[in-house]
């Protein structure tokens, strides 16, 4: 960058430089053939009107004290106080159809502007000439080396600005990069410092900080997976092994009818554990990222008509709470807060739904022991039990409220226990459509 904003101001700055030394000649030149001039011409009329043929001229104009009268002859019949004793200045001679001449004029190394006007046409019209010293700007490089100086030391300064600016824009980039290189693999908790602003660095070192949170969560959900799988199919893996050991060792005392209805049952809990299991691993990968605008009073209806429960239903159900989400998601969410209410209520489950701030509320209500408020967090956990009347072993495979938070979160939204008088009470919100 620094070599790309340096070659960019030489790029400007040459060539800016260049045609101001080459317009500072110019106007340089063109004032000083001007003071000549007006020297010379002020010198021409007291001649043309006989004032005088000889003698010392005054000096009208500061710089040019170079002046000279000289006649066809070469004669030098009137001068200035620095012109005098000196023969005439230049062999230049106007002619009476171009009576000014302006030249550069040199002898010994010393270099004069000069500037000869013909007094009149006549054959014998003395001439006038007014120098003065060529300027140091135009008599050496000076100016050039002036100029390339100050473009030199300006491309310095734009280069050091731009490796200082871009050093210190980029610094937040290096610590980053150099806390990126800490975070491995079994210690994905680390996270990149945000730098002050909401620059472009400031966004990346979210976006990072984002990213890492999200492989975090994937790296916990698949150690969870592994841990939950390993430790919840171990029993009714190791029930099923007895089972068959069993009937291997005594086969005449074996009741087929009963190992048979046993072995399904183990079967039957194993293949819940492992889809619910698999469903938590799911929840807010790339599986399942096709969303789309749901009616959650419309999915609440069709959850409940396929239902065949213990206990009706009371609904209350408001129109227009529209969600982005999965559908199956969602409906395993009303399921699994449906078939929680229901396995331990004791005649009464309401189903409600309303739009509050911006969210879609949906909220499951029984009338059972109700849930202890230090316990309404840890129910939410995987394989949590509480108390013989909240066992996963009433029917449930302990995975129901972990995969409804879960889908809340993925949603962008939250699940939880609410106070209530009676029974447990548990809350969905929803961001709207």
């Amino acid at each position: 960058m620094t070599l790309i904003a340096t070659a960019v101001a030489a790029i400007v700055l040459v060539p800016t430089g260049i045609g101001g030394a080459a317009v500072t000649r110019t106007v340089v030149t063109a004032s000083v053939w001007k003071d000549t001039r007006d020297a010379a011409a002020a010198v021409t009329p007291d001649l043309r009107e006989g004032r005088f043929v000889s003698g010392r001229i005054p000096v009208t104009v500061d710089e040019v004290d170079l002046i000279q009268v000289v006649t066809p002859d070469r004669r030098v019949i009137a001068s200035s106080s620095a012109a005098a004793l000196q023969p005439p200045l230049t062999d230049i001679w106007p002619t009476p159809d171009d009576r000014a001449v302006s030249t550069i004029s040199c002898s010994n190394g010393d270099c004069v502007h000069l500037t000869a006007i013909r007094v009149s046409r006549a054959a014998d019209s003395p001439v006038v000439y007014a120098a003065r010293p060529t300027p140091g700007v135009l008599g050496t490089r000076v100016l050039e080396i002036a100029i390339a100086a100050q473009v030199a030391l300006v491309l310095a300064l734009v280069a050091w600005v731009t490796w200082l600016v871009t050093g210190r824009t980029l610094s937040p980039v290096a610590e980053m990069r150099s806390e990126l290189d800490a975070v491995n693999a079994t210690d994905l908790s680390r996270r990149v410092t945000v730098p002050k602003g909401e620059d472009e660095v400031a966004q990346l070192a979210r976006s990072v900080n984002g990213t890492l949170a999200r492989l975090e969560r994937s790296a916990e959900q698949q150690r969870q997976f592994a841990s939950d799988a390993s430790h919840e199919l171990r029993t009714p893996i190791a029930g099923l092994r007895a089972q068959l050991e069993s009937a291997q060792l005594y086969p005449e005392d074996t009741d087929l009818e009963k190992l048979l209805d046993g072995a399904l049952n183990d079967t039957d809990r194993l293949e819940a554990i492992v889809s619910d299991l698999l469903l938590l691993a799911r929840i807010g990968s790339r599986v399942d990222v096709v969303k789309e605008r749901v009616d959650l009073a419309q999915l609440v209806r069709e959850g409940l008509s396929g239902r065949q429960d213990r206990i009706p239903v009371r609904c209350d159900l408001a129109e227009g709470a529209f969600v982005e989400g999965v559908v199956v998601q969602l409906r395993r969410v009303i399921d699994n807060l449906l078939d929680n209410a229901q396995r331990h209520a004791d005649g009464s489950v309401t189903v409600s739904l309303r739009t509050e701030d911006g969210s879609a509320v949906l909220t499951v209500q029984d009338d059972g022991t109700g849930i202890a408020p230090q316990d309404r967090n840890r129910i939410f956990e995987r394989f949590t039990r509480l108390d013989a009347a909240r066992s996963r072993d009433a029917g449930g495979t302990g995975l129901g409220l972990a995969i409804a938070r879960e889908v809340a979160v993925a949603h962008r939204g939250a699940v939880c226990v609410a106070d209530s008088p009676r029974g447990a009470r548990f809350v969905m919100r929803l961001p709207l459509a």
